[in-house]
């Protein structure tokens, strides 16, 4: 069957036009027009669900997530910067320590060459002291032995002397053991 076709295809649009005219002219906003308002909280009531489903369900957990994450890499750079830092201090604990016993080794060293120096020195010292005393002796010795040759000859020589002094005195030369005798005699009244 075949649907009848309206005739007057201007008298409908004439009435639809009328009726939309007519909430014009009754002179409102539809907001506060009571007859929509049911169709309006259901519209609201809908949308408010909508939108608490979907921050509930998809932003909210995404939201969580990235605060998770921040949270978490924050308390992560934390932890590490802490640990660096505690490695960091261990490290220079141990730095200070090995200039320490740097220093440690340095003064010991420098004592242990000090004193070696000064038991170089002092054996140096000593070697030179005993040939300086070998050579002092043994020239003590030359002068005693030359000082017995010269007093050996200075009995001969005060003799000689005498003699000679006498001779141009008197005009008379003693004789060498008179001349001998009287020094003899000289010497032993001199060390009295």
């Amino acid at each position: 069957m075949v649907a009848p076709v309206p005739t007057d295809i201007h008298a409908d649009t004439q009435a639809s036009t009328e009726a939309a005219g007519h909430g014009e002219a009754s002179g409102g906003l539809p907001q506060f027009d009571t007859s929509v308002w049911v169709g309006q909280i259901v519209y609201l009531l809908v949308l408010f669900f909508v939108l608490y489903l979907l921050i509930a369900k998809v932003f909210a957990p995404r939201i969580r997530k990235v605060m998770d994450e921040r949270e978490t890499s924050i308390s992560t750079a934390i932890a590490t910067a802490r640990s660096v830092q505690a490695e960091a201090a261990e490290q220079a604990a141990a730095a200070k320590a090995e200039v320490e016993k740097a220093r440690a080794d340095a003064r010991a060293a420098s004592v242990a060459a000090k004193t070696r120096i000064t038991e170089e020195t002092a054996r140096r010292a000593a070697e030179e002291e005993a040939a300086v005393n070998a050579r002092i002796s043994e020239a003590e010795a030359g002068i005693a032995k030359t000082r017995d040759a010269a007093m050996a000859n200075v009995s001969s020589i005060a003799s000689d002397t005498a003699r000679a002094i006498v001779e141009r005195l008197t005009g008379v030369a003693p004789t060498k053991a008179e001349a001998d005798a009287a020094v003899a005699q000289a010497r032993t009244a001199g060390a009295a």
